[in-house]
């Protein structure tokens, strides 16, 4: 076991693919990212506004609750910080949902959200994020086990309480950190 790791957790090159949900291809010109809910703006971004807020190429550890870690992994996209930025929160949001275009969603706290590292982002390792793991845009939340890095990402869905996402309701852990081991409810 690395001491670099989050406890429980193995290392590894391969990026195991885990769905729920899978939604269609889709062409990066058609994509449509909507922020709403709590928010002063409501928002709907496309391809090319998304890469007008000026992107960023982060590389971080990848953590599954299941138990491994894909190292070294290279993102490279947007801060969410800087859309949500534009939405402008209302005074009491504290939490959202992001959800993906087959109807997953994670739930997640507005100051996770807004954390240094979270890109939504559109590359994986140099290269467009395959369609099988949530091209042509994810989210990524490198700091939190990796079922809150919607894939496929369609909204960001912004409450003034906490709301449960899909595996929240199925007895998940609400947040998820890796180096708490925060598996499960």
């Amino acid at each position: 076991m690395r001491d670099d790791l989050p406890p429980g957790q193995t290392p590894t090159r391969n990026f195991p693919l885990f769905t729920v949900d899978p939604a269609p291809p889709l062409e990066a010109a058609a994509l449509r990212l909507r922020v709403l809910g709590a928010v002063e703006h409501r928002l709907e971004l496309g391809w090319e506004e998304l890469a007008a807020l000026g992107e960023e190429v982060l590389e971080h550890d990848f953590h599954c609750v299941t138990g491994w870690t894909r190292t070294q992994t290279r993102w490279q996209g947007v801060p969410l910080a800087r859309v949500l930025a534009q939405a402008l929160p209302k005074p009491g949001a504290t939490h959202a949902l992001a959800w993906s275009r087959g109807g997953y969603s994670a739930s997640l706290p507005l100051e996770d959200l807004t954390a240094p590292g979270v890109l939504l982002a559109w590359s994986l390792d140099g290269a467009p994020i395959p369609h099988e793991h949530g091209g042509p845009l994810r989210l990524v939340v490198p700091h939190l086990y990796g079922w809150k890095s919607v894939k496929w990402l369609a909204k960001i869905q912004l409450f003034e309480r906490e709301v449960e996402g899909y595996w929240e309701m199925r007895g998940y852990h609400r947040r998820g950190d890796p180096w708490r081991e925060e598996r499960y409810g």
